[in-house]
């Protein structure tokens, strides 16, 4: 049986290894199997560094993290935590955030990871929905955790990590067993709940199963130029509490064996992020187009730090031409743009080692995917022309639906297909291209606008640090582009810099594309993923007209 490696990577054709590529996807899996347990042969290799922001430092082997785990395990076991109970992680990274995981997977559990960025309605909410039994928090999250467990009936147990009496994370697992047989759970067994950001409605429940890691392996590979080679080391900014951090490095990472760099530090800071890249030796990373457009405000990097990164993943947002090109000049690295959803994770996206890279572009479908811009009935769109973006449901990696919303579930099939909400066409060589999501396109006199394309030729402007575009209500063109702008350090907002931008844009796309109004801002509105709040921008313009 293969063990779901990719093809040779002596192999050059990016399209070739998609054609021969063949799923082998087996009956039983388990994650923290996967992950873990199976490493016996390198048990006393370092999986885990960690560091905080006091620079207190520690390391974990995987022959370390597969006791722990089973410590821990045995330890949620004498608290009747079991098959398919929550059990809910509010923690950061840190080496409990993974011991967690790793014990709630073996007892065939779902993990409910929880951003700490979480405020108390957001955690309510959550907790309520998914009917978790354990939560497992730091010091900081006791506190509003005993405010809401009266209206959290299902919640039996919380968790302190950071306790020094009994009974906390550490006296649970110093005083357990050692030995744990793994529960047999199938591949198809859901194995976490995500709970998605979306930008309208209440959040939903994304049930992952065990099998979605392997779904996601051909993706992360081929975004990391065939990972994993000699001396990899991951690192991501993301918060372990999402798909990017958790799924698109973390657990990846380990079912290879490959070490990974856990940092809790807070708000993200990109001179930290360089400092942390230059003493780890990080090789490999997946950094959000929010955090590289920050590192980028550094300056010369490898001027300043002795970076050597192999690969580096982005999604989240476009990243655009602009910030393409200023990886391969400050970092020595070609940027491999990745798309992906939450329910549908790691199916399109770059190989810059065997693929010619089109700045601006998604990439193309990784291998072992399906992915097409489609019509309202489900048809694949001719070349060149936009459709919803799909992915057909036959697919190991497609999630098992929303956490007891079966008619939601149903409602996102397009016949076969899984409609993302985004809006991308194909062009005559494969390559897909996003043009914006369907409540995010702008309409301005008789043309469809998507803001991807603006915010990366505002990129351009040097006095623009980050920027986000939304249509405005325009009694003559139906919408306006109006742009927010965070300005690089060093500049001042004033008409005359208001005037060069606008023309920078008119000059590098189309007179229809550049922003008639543009606000400068301290700061864009972000979800807890890094993604840019439009709705918000948006909502914020139409009570500005309403007073």
């Amino acid at each position: 049986m293969r063990n779901y490696r990719m093809l040779d990577s002596a192999q050059t054709d990016f399209d070739a290894v998609c054609r021969q590529f063949e799923w082998n996807i087996p009956t039983q899996f388990n994650i923290a199997h996967a992950v873990c347990d199976k490493h016996i042969d390198r048990s006393d290799q370092v999986a885990l560094f960690y560091e905080n922001e006091q620079g207190q430092t520690s390391q974990f082997s995987f022959g370390q993290l597969t006791t722990l785990s089973n410590q821990f395990a045995n330890a949620l076991a004498a608290k009747g935590v079991g098959r398919g109970d929550r059990v809910a992680i509010i923690l950061p990274q840190r080496p409990e955030t993974a011991i967690a995981h790793l014990a709630a997977y073996k007892l065939g559990a779902i993990a409910l990871p929880l951003s700490v960025l979480f405020g108390p309605d957001a955690l309510r909410y959550r907790l309520q929905d998914s009917c978790s039994k354990v939560v497992i928090a730091d010091a900081a999250r006791q506190e509003v955790l005993q405010d809401l467990r009266n209206e959290l009936p299902e919640l039996e147990t919380i968790i302190n990590c950071d306790a020094t009496d009994k009974p906390g994370f550490w006296d649970l697992i110093e005083n357990a067993n050692d030995e744990f047989s793994v529960v047999e759970t199938n591949a198809d067994d859901a194995a976490l709940l995500i709970y998605t950001s979306g930008t309208t409605g209440p959040p939903k429940g994304a049930v992952v199963s065990h099998r979605c890691l392997l779904g996601n392996l051909p993706g992360f590979e081929l975004s990391h130029n065939f990972f994993p080679h000699k001396d990899d080391l991951f690192w991501t900014p993301a918060d372990w509490a999402w798909t990017g951090g958790l799924i698109d490095a973390l657990l990846p990472s380990w079912y290879y064996g490959v070490p990974v760099l856990g940092y809790e530090g807070g708000k993200f800071n990109p001179e930290k992020a360089c400092q942390l890249m230059e003493k780890y030796k990080v090789r490999n990373a997946f950094i959000p187009p929010t955090a590289l457009k920050m590192i980028r405000q550094v300056g010369d990097i490898r001027g300043k730090y002795d970076v050597n990164m192999r690969s580096i993943m982005s999604a989240g947002e476009m990243v655009g031409a602009e910030l393409y090109e200023w990886g391969k000049q400050a970092l020595g690295v070609e940027i491999n743009e990745m798309w992906a959803q939450t329910e549908f994770n790691y199916i399109v996206g770059n190989c810059a080692a065997i693929m010619p890279v089109k700045p601006g572009s998604m990439g193309k479908t990784y291998a072992g995917h399906r992915v097409a811009p489609v019509d309202d009935e489900g048809n694949e769109m001719p070349v060149g022309e936009a459709g919803e973006l799909a992915a057909h449901r036959d697919d190991p990696v497609m999630f098992l639906g929303y956490w007891n919303r079966e008619q939601a579930t149903k409602d996102k099939f397009i016949g076969e297909w899984w409609g993302t909400g985004d809006v991308g066409y194909r062009d005559e060589d494969g390559y897909l291209w996003f043009v914006g999501r369907k409540d995010d396109v702008i309409s301005s006199a008789g043309y469809r606008i998507g803001p991807g394309e603006i915010e990366d030729c505002l990129l351009k402007h040097p006095a623009v640090a980050q920027a986000a575009v939304i249509g405005k209500p325009d009694e003559l063109r139906g919408e306006a582009i109006k742009a927010f702008i965070v300005l690089a350090q060093g500049f001042v907002a004033k008409d005359i810099l208001e005037d060069e931008i606008r023309s920078s844009v008119k000059n590098r796309l189309a007179a229809y594309e550049y922003p008639r109004e543009i606000e400068f801002i301290t700061e864009l509105p972000l979800t807890t993923t890094g993604k840019v709040r439009r709705l918000e921008l948006r909502q914020r313009e139409q009570q500005n007209t309403k007073n």
